[in-house]
């Protein structure tokens, strides 16, 4: 069908509101908005009243690479740098020892379940193991939870930090599948290369966005919008052509950035989360358009049984053990961590690279990850308030 350029952009504003609404009606039952992003992609699609037959895994991966940019930016705008600080050492240790535990626990249970060899295993425990910023960030700041101490600090600064690790392991995988003869250890030196350049780029963007904003003049709106835009995709793009992690550089310039004082701040902040909810509308609701869900009946039991280990095997040794050494978070703070670890788009699109990049097995992979993500936005997402609750770690005051 062709249509003329009046009539599709009257149809992408309805698309874009009606998937607003559907997001903001879930939440409404305790559901996490991207249900509805996500449920109203799948009308549209092929198995849907809508019909739509999409299955362009590389342009929804490029898509979703430019929403998770401005996730990450804004995330980073919104998390005081004092919270970094101090929670910089936990952080770090779940971002990377702890996505490492959860991706090898991951991996021997899709060896077992699923049947997978090794190489295919570690592919579906490194998509899995990150935690995700969206998810996160949304859930936590809409229900707003007044928690103890350091547990909200520490849990959006993981999230907003362990994309970059599990986007390595992807790759690392990746070239192991396409170099069987290369040994992992080939692999060290550019992981931190990656992480290296790519904090560095971060800091860079982040200081320049304020000076540039203050001796320009652009105090006000408008254009010093169309600037954060700016820092957002350069941070990235820099960061990924001097071989750094993308991903990483816009989280910590969004950290900088939104630390520094400078006019007109916290309104370019509200247009930050402005877009990274934009993001959030346009990921889902495409995501959701690529998935069919008649596909799904195949993994529905292995899928429940990856969920299960996720959640109730691997996030939780992977938080207890990163966290070991800091006495402050008691068993009940760390099982709350734990729970708090949401799926999001993040895997999702980490599980369009294997398919783009043609490996054996990928549509199980993919299939498996919208399931375990899709169960735990339904049971995690709801119960946060709950959790928070039982486990005492919710101020009185709420």
């Amino acid at each position: 069908m062709v249509l003329n350029t009046e009539l599709t952009l009257l149809i992408l504003g309805v698309i874009l509101l009606t998937t607003v609404l559907a997001g903001t009606l879930t939440s409404r039952f305790g559901f996490p908005a991207l249900i509805g992003f996500l449920g109203l992609g799948m009308l549209a699609g092929i198995d849907g009243p809508g019909g739509y037959y999409f299955e362009n895994f590389a342009l929804t991966q490029g898509i979703g690479i430019a929403c998770l940019l401005f996730i990450l930016f804004s995330g980073g705008m919104g998390t005081d740098w004092r919270d970094v600080r101090r929670m910089a050492a936990p952080a770090l240790l779940l971002a990377t020892v702890g996505v490492l535990i959860s991706a090898a626990i991951v991996t021997l249970a899709a060896i077992f379940i699923l049947g997978f060899g090794p190489l295919q295993g570690a592919l579906l425990g490194a998509v899995i193991a990150s935690t995700d910023a969206a998810a996160v960030f949304a859930v936590l700041r809409s229900t707003g939870l007044d928690l103890h101490g350091d547990v909200p600090a520490l849990i959006e600064t993981e999230s907003g930090s362990n994309d970059p690790m599990a986007i390595f392991l992807v790759g690392a995988v990746l070239y192991l599948i396409a170099s069987p003869t290369a040994s992992p250890l080939d692999l060290a030196p550019d992981f931190v290369i990656q992480m290296a350049m790519g904090a560095l780029v971060g800091v860079g963007v982040g200081y320049g966005m304020p000076e540039l904003l203050k001796r320009g003049g652009f105090s006000q709106g408008g254009l010093a919008f169309v600037i954060s835009i700016a820092a957002a995709l350069i941070a990235f793009g820099l960061a990924e052509l001097l071989a750094g992690n993308g991903f990483l550089a816009s989280y910590i310039a969004g950290i900088v950035a939104g630390n520094r004082a400078y006019a007109g701040r916290e309104t370019v902040s509200q247009f930050q989360d402005g877009m990274a909810w934009l993001s959030q509308v346009v990921m889902f609701f495409t995501l959701g358009l690529l998935v069919t869900p008649s596909n799904l009946g195949p993994v529905i039991i292995p899928g429940l049984s990856i969920t299960v280990i996720l959640m109730f095997v691997a996030r939780p040794l992977s938080v207890f053990i990163c966290l070991a050494p800091f006495r402050k978070f008691g068993w009940r703070s760390k099982l709350f961590v734990s729970w708090a670890g949401l799926r999001g788009a993040v895997p999702i699109v980490l599980a369009t690279f294997p398919m783009v990049a043609g490996v054996p097995g990928a549509f199980t992979i993919f299939n498996v990850v919208f399931f375990v993500v899709l169960l735990s936005s339904i049971i995690q997402g709801p119960t946060i308030k709950w959790a928070a609750k039982r486990l005492g770690v919710q101020n009185l005051a709420e």
